[in-house]
């Protein structure tokens, strides 16, 4: 919206109190900052009106950590609203609003927040840890992504790099610079998957204070990185990446995510307050599946976000090797239960994933240069 608006004054000729408007990375830095002033302001209030609204809180797993079910027990969840109230506000303030990518990139947030909005209020309606159908649930949340993907190839701008011209339907290669396979319109359920995949794999990683929100930060700084320099002509020719006009503005949208989930951090360090529950959970995975899919780096997204495909893959592996044979790999899935099984403390295992996250983001901004 501040973007416009300064448009509209350089129209005129009258820019001289507004030309830092003009530079994607103090925008960025004043959507982090907004994002997070709203999350901390409506913070407390928010959570004493859902801890009045839902009694007993989110339910808990009889079946998963015994202490859980003591400490955990009447924490209220939905604390995701902040998260997105937050992220929006900042978005929303900061972006260019005429930018396909940045729209995508919302239209997927919103999608799934609904879509984890209703699944919480199931759970807590019903104190169940049963919300809405996994099945429906998947299929709503590929059609949205599908919607996204295909508003991205439709009005994206084309890049003008030679050889590029369908690579907004292309899968690029990390290293590889001349690696683009052109999926044609296949591209959409490729990248619907992705997003999906990203959504799922981020929900499953929030089981403990902290663990999730993060990860997600670090995974949401490094493809703000990626964005800001993709989008830029000069850089992308520099370090040999393929060069996607006006997907830079997806970094404001990105240091919005860092600054809403350091405002719900403040609430959610152990022990939490609010738990951001489905509601934060698809959401912010699903955001960083369709930035990947908007920088062309779904590849770099597996590396980036290795900790969430760890964990996506124990609930895999435990639930079809089970089948199979009757038995367990894991003592208890996803794998940061496993971990508290074998006795580490649940701070113990959130730092420790948090410095895992952070050697897999540098891994991730690795292949930037290695071309």
């Amino acid at each position: 919206m501040l973007y416009w608006l300064y448009e509209q004054f350089a129209a005129h000729g009258h820019t001289t109190a507004l030309r830092l408007l003009r530079y994607q990375t103090f925008r960025t830095g004043m959507a982090l900052f907004t994002a997070q002033l709203v999350v901390v302001a409506m913070g407390s209030r928010f959570i004493r009106w859902m801890q009045a609204k839902q009694g007993r809180g989110q339910p808990i797993r009889a079946e998963g950590i015994e202490r859980h079910v003591i400490e955990k027990a009447g924490t209220p969840t939905m604390g995701g609203v902040m998260i997105l109230a937050g992220l929006f506000a900042g978005t929303l303030l900061w972006s260019d609003l005429t930018n396909v990518y940045v729209w995508a990139v919302l239209l997927v947030t919103a999608g799934y927040g609904v879509l984890g909005f209703l699944d919480d209020y199931a759970k807590v309606t019903k104190q169940s840890t049963e919300g809405v159908s996994g099945r429906l649930r998947l299929v709503l949340e590929a059609l949205i992504a599908a919607a996204a993907v295909g508003m991205m190839i439709h009005w994206g701008a084309p890049s003008p790099e030679p050889g590029s011209a369908h690579l907004s339907t292309s899968l690029a290669f990390p290293v590889f610079k001349e690696a683009l396979l052109n999926l044609g319109w296949v591209y959409v359920i490729f990248a619907a998957i992705v997003i999906v995949g990203a959504a799922n794999a981020v929900n499953f990683t929030d089981g403990l204070d902290g663990l999730a929100t993060v990860p997600v930060m670090i995974a949401a700084a490094a493809f703000g990185f990626i964005a800001y320099l993709v989008g830029n002509f000069v850089f992308a020719n520099y370090l040999q990446l393929h060069f996607v006009p006006g997907v830079g503005e997806v970094a404001v949208f990105c240091g919005a995510m860092i600054g809403a989930g350091l405002g719900f951090l403040w609430y959610n360090a152990p022990p939490a307050k609010i738990f951001m529950g489905d509601t934060g959970a698809l959401a912010l995975g699903g955001a960083l599946g369709t930035v990947a899919a908007a920088t062309k780096h779904e590849i770099v997204l597996a590396i980036v976000g290795g900790l969430f495909v760890a964990e996506t893959l124990s609930v895999v592996i435990q639930v079809a090797w089970f089948k199979r044979t009757g038995r367990r790999i894991f003592l208890m899935a996803p794998i940061h239960h496993h971990f508290e099984k074998l006795g580490w403390s649940e701070s113990t295992v959130v730092i420790r994933f948090w410095i895992v996250s952070i050697m897999l983001a540098l891994l991730g901004l690795a292949t930037l240069k290695l071309r």
